[in-house]
């Protein structure tokens, strides 16, 4: 017989979002035994934005468990030992192949099952493969994927093993330009292949590419664009050796690295719960259309108050901030709906397990009328490679203004957009920044200030965010 395991909250999910959860569930009072962390990772969570950056760097690369979550927000590093002190269940190496959300059941592959009482899903993303599309060649070997640590394992040994050789990576995106620039890091010859006219077009202007694309080309990376991977040629050993592009160039190869997205990973739960623009649609609480169920970071379709839209958002920053958001909601509604009633100015016990932390925080919020503030989540996007780092905030719609110095010769280049839609800015991007400048420009996406002339805008600059 199958072994089954009850836990009051479940989080399903291994990652950023499953890290951060747990130590919100641990501020919040969660006792020893109510909460486990189910993960089909061997490891604890960690801070996966290290993978493509410090984690392949030629010296003194990033290791676990250096990079645990929370260091990546400046919190305390949760090593597995935490787990265990605060009383989570930490289930690694468990993949869940079955989620039944009527009978609140997880079954696991190996046939174990886990019921809950809240279910909290943050399951992330799952890299897209071009064996997906057939692509002719596809599963050779060294043709790598980034997504876990383990893939991140695979790739540092295929750069060690081919010390100056070729690598082709296949993706102009996130993923292509911090891989490009960690491999050039490494001495391999690089190419970055892509379809679209620039990189990163989801959020770069075509002059904002510009001055990337000159850099990478300036440290030596190849760029060929407007065209794609169809296959790849291998040896007699089944190791990579070209990458055939549809244009009719061939790439001659040791490593391949593709970075061609992501697809969040919602299958489970297909046909229970409601779904939007890809993802789980959840209300501003996270609360998908399944009461007791939750979802979090890139699975969530959520409302988006400054815009007032809904919207899905990959990356770190939402993984935190909405794991930590669902969970004080789930423990604040359960404090005031469950624990509480209201009797001729006596307060009523109903729940004999609260802690006295969260009585407390329910008696407050009963008295004052006090509540989790509304998640307000302002996108934001960064990344960093070679000696460049760069910050952007808001919408990338409109009008885009360019500002500073974009000549990626300069010794320090510094420059920044601006995005301005019905009059006020929307969206602002910064590279070289400082602390306080980045943080200038994020107080202009959120504030939207009207802008009156635009070329007065171009030529104050950084100037204008300081205003704010």
């Amino acid at each position: 017989m199958a072994s089954e395991k009850h836990f009051k909250y479940i989080v399903l999910g291994g990652g950023v979002s499953g890290g951060y959860a747990a130590r919100e569930f641990a501020k919040q009072g969660v006792q020893p035994g109510e909460l486990a962390i189910i993960s089909k990772e061997a490891v604890a969570p960690y801070e996966r934005p290290a993978l493509s950056k410090a984690y392949l760097f030629p010296q003194n690369p990033a290791r676990l468990p250096g990079f645990h979550v929370c260091v990546g927000s400046g919190g305390e590093r949760l090593l597995p030992e935490w787990y265990s002190q605060k009383g989570i269940e930490l289930i690694l190496s468990t993949e869940i192949v079955k989620a039944d959300l009527a009978s609140k059941t997880l079954t696991s592959a190996a046939g174990a099952i886990f019921t809950y009482e809240i279910l909290l899903i943050a399951t992330g993303s799952s890299v897209i493969k071009l064996s997906d599309f057939g692509t002719q060649g596809a599963d050779s070997n060294n043709i790598l994927y980034l997504r876990e640590v383990d893939d991140a394992d695979k790739l540092y040994g295929a750069i060690q093993a081919k010390k100056g050789g070729k690598a082709v990576v296949v993706g102009g995106g996130y993923i292509g330009l911090e891989l490009s620039a960690v491999l050039k890091m490494n001495n391999l010859d690089v190419t970055m292949v892509f379809p679209e006219p620039w990189c990163m077009p989801r959020l770069f202007t075509a002059d904002i590419a510009a001055f990337y694309e000159s850099y990478y080309t300036n440290k030596g990376v190849k760029i060929v664009k407007g065209t794609v991977a169809v296959g790849f040629d291998a040896d007699a050993n089944g190791d990579v050796t070209s990458v055939k592009l549809k244009d009719g160039s061939v790439l001659e190869a040791d490593i391949v690295v593709v970075g061609v997205g992501g697809r969040p990973l919602t299958t489970l739960f297909k046909g229970q719960v409601a779904e939007e623009k890809g993802g789980i649609k959840t209300d501003a609480s996270f609360e998908t259309s399944v009461p007791g169920v939750y979802a979090v970071g890139d699975v969530a379709t959520f409302p988006m108050k400054i815009y007032n839209d809904v919207r899905r958002v990959e990356h770190v920053d939402h993984s935190r901030k909405s794991a930590e958001q669902a969970v004080k909601v789930r423990k604040s509604h359960f404090c005031i709906s469950k624990q509480l009633m209201l009797s001729d100015s006596i307060f009523v016990l109903m729940a004999s397990e609260l802690s006295l932390h969260l009585l407390f925080q329910a008696l407050k919020g009963k008295e004052s009328g006090e509540a989790v503030p509304e998640y307000d989540y302002l996108p934001y996007f960064y990344s960093r490679s070679f000696d460049l780092s760069w910050q952007f905030y808001g919408d990338n719609v409109g009008e885009a203004v360019l500002f500073g110095d974009s000549d990626p010769s300069s010794a320090k280049p510094k420059f920044g957009s601006y995005w301005i839609k019905d009059g006020k800015v929307v969206g602002a991007f910064l590279e070289g920044g400082s602390a306080d400048e980045n943080g200038a420009i994020a107080k202009v996406a959120r504030a939207q200030p009207a802008v009156a002339n635009v070329e007065e805008l171009k030529k104050e600059g950084l100037l204008f965010a300081s205003k704010i």
